[in-house]
């Protein structure tokens, strides 16, 4: 009989601690949100607020989540020669982070390699940790080299948009490959915040990145955050004092504001009961004395006839890309065409609310020809006449002027200033 004691067997080493880490893994939340559901990136994020993620961790993943939406294309380009076959789609969302962290956030690579192991390890993924420090090891070793050889402007734009923009196309996408900056709109009287840069329409810009709530009269009301294309249908209408003036779609409430500083009286229709309460919020903070009614702009209509209405309609949104590259990859050619025919019929409606001769502003944050120039055109056989903008109305930014005296933005405007949306913006008379 063998006496000898047991050997003992040998332990397993433990795995490494996995440190916690919100920003990554909100960023992965809102990537794969985007990829695999087609969710919008602010949807994901709104969802965060309620939770524990500190506010400057969910800035940081906002950064991380639109960097990667923003350079996707080439990380799937730089990914590629190193993927013998598909993996998870959590999984290659992780890669492009991780790829996102090292090529285009300067992250040092031992901490975004290490940080994307970690995220795998946290989400279930730990068999596929291994794949991604080798592989995103190489990419901190080569990724830049080859980086310069990509077309990286074509490779980050879906291709139902490319082909969609025609020779319009790279202009544009190039401008997208940066952060949009922070502009403002300042209350009439209000001095603007320092840092800032007066922009020839009169919006004072900020560098990407600004947080708006640390700003100089943030909590008084002397300003409200809106790019400065999207601050140019609101000054186009021209509204005059005493003038009742309807704001469709309105929230989050800035041509809203911007109206009723001008002395009209405003009536902002909003659906949702969710954007609604920003509305009124974003009111009560900037002290504005304006109606705000719940109600689909498709059936609401007023007392009595109104003087100007302002369309700032549901859109694609491909022209605000800059600050949600989300957009590119959630939307659909078949989305387009839906909008479009939502738009078509709130275009009857407002013609519906106003007296004749009053004046409709239609508004789209859109780069797609079906929910811009075509929309002005069928709105001729909708009971409107044309009422082109001069070039002294847009001396401010002439080179928005469409021969059809429309105007149109793109990101690639005043792109050494940063930019600005893609708007398509056309007046109309009710016959």
């Amino acid at each position: 009989m063998d006496t000898r004691p047991a050997r003992a067997r040998p332990r397993r080493p433990s795995p490494p601690p996995v440190s916690v880490d919100p920003t990554r893994d909100l960023a992965f939340d809102i990537v794969c949100g985007v990829v695999e559901h087609r969710r919008m990136l602010e949807t994901t994020l709104d969802r965060s607020q309620g939770g524990d993620v500190d506010p400057r961790d969910r800035a940081a993943a906002h950064r991380l989540a639109a960097t990667t939406l923003r350079t996707m294309g080439v990380a799937g380009e730089i990914l590629g020669p190193f993927l013998r076959k598909e993996p998870p789609e959590p999984v290659r969302v992780a890669l492009m982070l991780g790829v996102a962290q090292l090529l285009f956030l300067q992250t040092p690579p031992h901490a975004a390699v290490g940080t994307i192991v970690d995220l795998l390890r946290r989400r279930g993924l730990a068999p596929f940790a291994g794949l991604a420090n080798a592989i995103l090891r190489r990419v901190a070793q080569d990724g830049a080299e080859t980086l310069a050889d990509l077309d990286q402007a074509r490779l980050n734009i879906p291709a139902w948009a490319w082909s969609s923009w025609g020779g319009r196309a790279r202009e544009i996408a190039e401008a997208l490959g940066q952060e949009a900056p922070l502009d403002l709109t300042l209350r009439p009287g209000a001095t603007a915040p320092e840092g800032g840069v007066v922009l020839p329409t009169g919006s004072v810009r900020y560098p990407a990145g600004t947080r708006v709530t640390d700003l100089a009269g943030y909590d008084t009301g002397a300003f409200w955050v809106q790019d400065a294309a999207a601050a140019l249908p609101a000054r186009l209408l021209a509204a005059q004092p005493g003038e009742r003036v309807a704001d469709l779609c309105a929230a989050p409430g800035g041509k809203t504001a911007q109206l009723a500083t001008a002395g009209a009286t405003v009536t902002a229709v909003e659906r949702e009961p969710s954007r609604l309460a920003r509305l009124r919020e974003n009111m009560t903070r900037l002290s504005l004395d304006v109606q705000t009614i719940e109600a689909d702009a498709l059936e609401w209509r007023p007392d009595a006839p109104l003087d100007a209405v302002l369309l700032d309609a549901p859109c694609s949104a491909t022209g605000t890309a800059r600050r949600h590259p989300d957009v590119l990859w959630v939307k659909r050619p078949r989305d387009v065409n839906a909008l479009a025919e939502t738009q078509t019929r709130m275009i009857e409606a407002a013609r519906d609310m106003l007296r004749p001769g009053g004046r409709l502003i239609y508004a789209v944050c859109s780069l797609q020809d079906e929910e811009g120039p075509a929309q002005a055109r069928k709105a001729a056989t909708l009971g409107f006449a044309p009422d082109p903008f001069t070039q002294a109305e847009l001396s401010f930014l002439p080179e928005a002027l469409t021969w059809e005296g429309n105007v149109r933005t793109s990101p690639a405007l005043w792109r050494e200033q940063g930019g600005m949306d893609g708007f398509f913006i056309t007046r109309l008379r009710r016959l």
